[in-house]
């Protein structure tokens, strides 16, 4: 009998395991797809469980460490999956010392008020609405990110030593090495983060005005993975490390090939060279939209595979694998599909089944399940993915 960690490394890795592939979700849900769960039927702990508790951690006075180092943040996550029927996974957050800040009012009106986001963004709701529109962004100035530099090398001293890492992750290893679940760990990207400063539109003439403080943001990020991550990959032995980008649009990529060869290609090879020196069997990167342009630059910066496989967006997982057979997926079920009933689902996995049968891939909601989508439906799915499971590799 094959251990979760077993399966899913067969399963990714172009093998074809003795039972079946790997069964498991591409995503953490979402509170509006689990509240209406819970209507339905699923038990409140296991739904209240897997909500999002970021605001929460970065809330917690007692324990400022976890707002960077969110480990609780994934055990409800996995309790929900293994009710459902889905292998267990550990999710796993390793945060940036610039990327989290106490919520706060800076200015409360008649008109508006203006609040600080978790993220350090300023965000304005209009009186009468319900919507938090982007107002300031982290940073504006070279001479802003120097502070927000100077900040986070402070938080790098108080909360990322020896002792909390190990505290936050040491947990892990023994249900880990056991083959208990395996664990997929996320970071965030050299694309992700200077536009989470920045914000959409600087970031982008960032690339051309910018150039300099564009690279000095993403050493800062290198040598914190260097010096921090790699210590926690040493530690929990991650089967699946995935970079956050989402850096493509429905019509394509937001950067080009050379921008990307410029600016985010050399801190990827570089660092996914000493994730694989630590340990780590697959790099996956986390982008929606159509990305088809840049997969050739991102394989030959050593990236394994991709997540979610944007359906919606156009990103055909028969036609990208058939142009790159070596390239692993998780994810690529159409997340509407699901809601829409038995027949759509089974139409779906007659879609998909080639790319299962060929190995490497393990299927999933090509994003987060929509709230749309009823308890029974999305049980029905999760019946159909294991008897499609049993046919992973088929064809190796």
């Amino acid at each position: 009998m094959l251990t979760n960690r077993e399966r899913e490394r067969q399963t990714l890795n172009f093998m074809k395991p003795e039972d079946r592939g790997s069964v498991e979700e591409t995503f953490y849900p979402w509170v509006l797809t689990t509240t209406r769960f819970k209507e339905e039927g699923m038990p409140e702990e296991i739904a209240e469980g897997a909500k999002d508790i970021t605001n929460d951690l970065v809330g917690n006075k007692e324990n400022q460490a976890e707002k960077y180092l969110p480990v609780s943040w994934g055990a409800g996550v996995m309790e929900y999956e293994k009710y459902l029927g889905f292998d267990a996974v550990r999710r796993v957050h390793f945060v940036l010392p610039f990327r989290r800040f106490e919520e706060k009012v800076i200015e409360d009106v008649p008109e508006h008020v203006i609040k600080q986001d978790i993220y350090g963004r300023q965000v304005i709701q209009k009186a009468g609405s319900d919507l938090e529109l982007n107002y300031k962004p982290v940073i504006e100035t070279g001479e802003d990110w120097e502070a927000l530099k100077e900040h986070a090398r402070k938080e790098l001293e108080i909360y990322y030593t020896d002792e909390l890492l190990e505290e936050a992750y040491g947990h892990l290893q023994e249900a880990h090495e056991r083959g208990d679940y395996s664990i997929r760990l996320n970071v965030e990207g050299f694309f992700w983060v200077p536009r989470e400063l920045m914000g959409v539109e600087q970031h982008m003439y960032a690339f051309y005005d910018e150039p300099e403080m564009m690279k000095d943001i993403n050493d800062f990020i290198y040598e914190v993975y260097c010096t921090k991550l790699l210590k926690v990959i040493d530690r929990i032995q991650p089967d699946v490390v995935y970079i956050m980008e989402d850096l493509s649009g429905k019509n394509g990529p937001m950067i080009s090939g050379d921008c990307f060869e410029e600016f985010l290609a050399p801190y990827y090879r570089k660092i996914i060279a000493l994730f694989k020196e630590h340990g780590v069997g697959n790099v996956f990167v986390d982008t929606d939209g159509d990305f088809a342009q840049l997969i050739p630059n991102f394989m030959e910066s050593g990236v394994d595979g991709f997540l979610p496989m944007d359906v919606n967006a156009g990103m055909d997982i028969v036609k990208v694998r058939e142009q790159f057979p070596t390239l692993k997926f998780i994810g690529s079920f159409n997340k509407l599909e699901i809601a829409n009933g038995k027949e759509a689902i089974d139409r779906e996995f007659e879609r998909i089944l080639p790319v299962i049968r060929g190995g490497g891939y393990i299927p999933g909601s090509d994003h987060q399940v929509a709230p749309s989508t009823s308890l029974e439906d999305y049980k029905y799915y999760i019946s159909r993915l294991k008897e499609a499971m049993k046919q992973c590799g088929a064809d190796l």
